[in-house]
């Protein structure tokens, strides 16, 4: 789903009515999450205004529907009116739904550290937002809080807080940790990112696959051959429905350390010919995971090689179809995409891209074609960049570069 991407005004303090203007402005500002999607800036507006004077209010809103994402930012004038703001404010219910109210920090660093944030699971699913804050605010001031919950608002069972310092989420651990909250047994820990779980689970395990099996290869000849790594627990021939073997199996050990050693010492050995891959077991959802990331590679590659080659072409009229537009530009040279972009209801969104097989051509077509009026409008031609780049570099600023 498609998020505005307009910078937030952030209420900039007198300077010489105070010391630091970055970090004030920033302590002005503040996020507003979980909203109902019926809230809207005005009732923000009306809400956080009884605390202090407000600078500005926006809900974030999908560019296409206008519907709400279900949050926003609220920007007092002065950093104390925010940070009372936040202590009386956040859980509030508004149109029955309770709002969480944090600081807004622009640098991302704090987020991605992870520092000071804990997992909480077996939750009971009576404890909502503000149960679990009260329960670990004694800890430390707590910068976010959250239970998880299906579309439906039910809780999943699960929770994350984050901690303004590494110290307080520590603490909070240690108290915590196998205490019973509405007579359930909780864990809480360190929250550790899926990479890193996945990284730790990859280089531990006791399924392996081994696939490319020889039609030969017998049941007995698999056990003497990888029972000379440890004992196996388990071993299962994938077979058709006729009984036939698909060539490959899984073999499960007894220790981790002897599926590992076994997959370092046969992976990539030849049997009858065969050329045998075995590796750790997947789940389906691993499988896929995995294809998925291999096909954004694939597209990042493309995009890579292609980088110079594509141009972005705004303002044009809707009487433009591709057939014209490479018309238009297939005098420059050899035009291997040409896609203008519309709407789901097939109408013209004023844009396209355009793409050359060199990117000589698409610079010649930018000098030439940029500021161009073409149907009585001027059009706009630069390079175009993925999403990805265009956050880092400003690619028409780059190119008149």
């Amino acid at each position: 789903m498609a998020q505005t991407q307009v910078q937030i005004p952030i209420a900039v303090p007198n300077p010489a009515a105070m010391n630091g203007g970055v970090a004030a402005a920033t302590v002005a500002s503040l996020y507003v999450g979980e909203l109902d999607l019926n809230v809207n800036e005005a009732k923000l507006f009306d809400l956080f205004s009884q605390i202090g004077r407000v600078l500005s209010v926006r809900v974030y809103r999908d560019l296409t529907s206008r519907r709400s994402l279900g949050y926003g930012y609220v920007n007092f004038a002065d950093p104390v009116d925010a940070a009372r703001a936040l202590d009386m404010l956040n859980l509030t219910p508004v149109n029955g739904r309770a709002i969480r109210v944090m600081h807004s920090h622009r640098d991302p660093s704090i987020h991605k550290s992870g520092s000071g944030n804990i997992f909480i699971k077996n939750l009971d699913k009576l404890i909502d937002n503000k149960a679990l804050h009260d329960t670990f605010a004694s800890f430390g001031n707590i910068l976010s809080c959250k239970v998880a919950t299906d579309p439906n608002g039910k809780s999943k069972g699960h929770g994350f807080v984050q901690f303004e310092n590494e110290e307080a989420a520590l603490k909070a651990v240690e108290k915590l940790n196998g205490m019973l909250l509405n007579d359930k047994q909780v864990f809480v820990g360190p929250f550790v990112r899926r990479q890193e779980r996945e990284s730790v689970y990859t280089n531990k395990f006791n399924n392996t696959c081994v696939k490319n099996l020889g039609d030969s290869t017998t049941d007995d000849d698999l056990k003497k051959v990888f029972g000379e790594f440890g004992i196996i627990t388990s071993a299962v021939v994938m077979r058709d429905g006729d009984g036939k073997s698909k060539c490959f199996r899984f073999v499960s050990y007894e220790n981790a350390d002897d599926a590992v050693r076994a997959v370092n010492a046969l992976n990539g050995k030849k049997f009858d010919d065969k050329e045998w891959y075995l590796g750790r077991a997947q789940k389906k959802s691993e499988r896929e995971l995995e294809l998925k990331g291999k096909f954004k590679q694939s597209l990042k590659d493309t995009a890579d090689k292609y980088q110079g080659n594509h141009l972005f072409i705004k303002n044009l009229d809707d009487s433009i179809d591709e057939k014209k537009l490479k018309e238009l530009f297939s005098e420059f040279g050899t035009i291997i995409s040409c896609k203008v972009l519309c709407n789901p209801g097939g109408i013209s969104r004023g844009s396209a891209v355009v793409g050359f097989s060199t990117p000589d051509e698409a610079s010649r077509a930018i000098t030439e074609m940029n500021g161009k009026m073409v149907a009585n409008k001027p059009l706009n031609v630069w390079h175009f960049c993925s999403k990805k780049r265009r956050g880092k570099h400003d690619c028409r600023h780059n190119f008149h570069k």
